[in-house]
This record gives C-alpha cells, structure tokens and sequence, in this order.
C-alpha cells in the first residue's frame, strides 16, 4: 500500500487546479487518477491496474477521504483531497477561459447528451470536439478520432480500473493532453444526479450521501472499504 500513498500528490485542491491548469497553456500531457479505497483495492488484485498506478506518467490524486485516513495510519504525511468532480468541473471552465477543446467518453447516451447541452450553455467559448457515450463497442475508433482531433482535455467516465486500462492503452500515442477517467462525473456535472450537499462535503461524508440516495452502493462501499482497512492495518504490522 505504501508504494500508492508516496506517488499521491500532496497539493492542496486549489493548487493542483492551478497546476493543471497551467499544463493546459503550455500543452503539456498528462494522466490522472483520482483514487478512493476500491481505487487502491483494485491494484491490489489487478496487476495491469498496479502498474498503471505506479508508472510514472501517471498522476494519482486523493478523491476519498479514505486515502488520507489510510495514510495517516501509516504515519505518512498525506494531508490534501481533489475532488474527481471539481477537478472535471475546474478543466471545463478553464477550457472555457482559453478557447481549448474537450473531448468526452462514457456514460449513457442520455447523460452524454446532457453533458453536451451543459457545455454549450455553460462553457460557450470550449470547443467540444467529441462526445461519445460508453455503450459505444468500438472504443479503439473513438481514440483514433480523438488522435486525430488533438483534444486538449479527454474525460472519460466509464468507471474505475476501465476507464484507466483505456486511456493507458493508447496514451503514449498523444502528444498533448489532460486524461482523466472521472468515474460518475458527468452525471453530477449535466445534473442527471444531485451533489452531495456542502454539509456532507465538508465532513468528507460525500459516502454517506451517495449511499442514502443509491442504497444499492452500499455492499460495495463496506466490501471495499473493510478490505481496505484489513491491507492498511496488515501494513501497519510490518516491521
């Protein structure tokens, strides 16, 4: 578990927004991962999402409380989360600012076509050069397009390790861009599904929220989670 937590960057939101944002302007490409327990949990026991992990152009940021919680237990000095939404939300806008382009892939058509009224009403001045949904069977043609197209931000939300083993695939085939696989994103982003209220984000019980709206979550949050904290504390017990 150790190997995780030393690769996770430890900036504040705000400033790891800023620094993508600046990689934005200057072209520069990157993958990143935004990770919670059953992130970890999945690495664990895959080892092609292991190495994706731990490959150094991979960028790996704390979404879930849990990450911090786990590396506080093995005394490592992990303090800051970024939220996979805002981190979405934030390369939106800054596509907005500088007239940069988007490319989408995932979620349901209806989700899709959500996604594609949001940024026409909200980031008028980005240049949406694709919006594919995740029922799509040829995805190696969707990349080929998006090679073609020369995105300056891919999102793609076909949830974790998928979304990850895709945009590894064919990442070393781009010279620029910002990958990041953003899990349910887009649902929250075209309003398809609520955000957690404030209250429940500032005591990092976004967990708690979701689950009260979608209680079939709920095996799956205690499966990975007491699993996670089983490795945390195994770790925690060597010498």
């Amino acid at each position: 578990m150790r190997e995780y937590f030393e690769k996770i960057e430890n900036l504040p939101q705000d400033e790891f927004l800023k620094k993508m944002k600046q990689c934005l302007i200057q072209e520069e490409k990157r993958f990143v991962v935004t990770a919670n327990p059953e992130t970890l949990m999945f690495a664990q026991k895959d080892g092609e999402f292991r190495e994706i992990l731990l490959n150094p152009h991979t960028t790996i940021v704390a979404d879930g409380i849990g990450v911090i919680k786990g590396a506080k237990l093995l005394k490592m000095d992990l303090k800051h989360r970024v939220l996979g939404v805002d981190l979405a939300l934030q390369l939106l806008s800054s596509c907005h600012e500088l007239n940069k382009s988007i490319y989408l892939l995932g979620a349901k058509p209806e989700v899709i076509e959500k996604m594609k009224e949001t940024i026409k009403k909200d980031y008028p001045n980005a240049k949406l050069v694709g919006a594919v949904d995740g029922y799509v069977e040829d995805k190696e043609a969707v990349f080929m397009d998006m090679y073609k197209k020369k995105p300056d931000v891919i999102l793609v939300a076909l949830g974790i390790p998928r979304q990850e083993k895709l945009i590894n695939k064919y990442y070393g085939q781009f010279d620029k861009g910002i990958f990041v696989g953003v899990g349910g994103s887009f649902d929250v982003i075209s309003g398809n599904k609520k955000r957690a209220p404030s209250f429940f984000v500032k005591l990092n019980l976004e967990w708690l929220y979701r689950i009260t709206k979608e209680p079939s979550r709920l095996k799956r949050f205690f499966d990975s989670n007491i699993r996670y904290m089983f490795e945390i504390m195994k770790e925690r017990g060597k010498k």
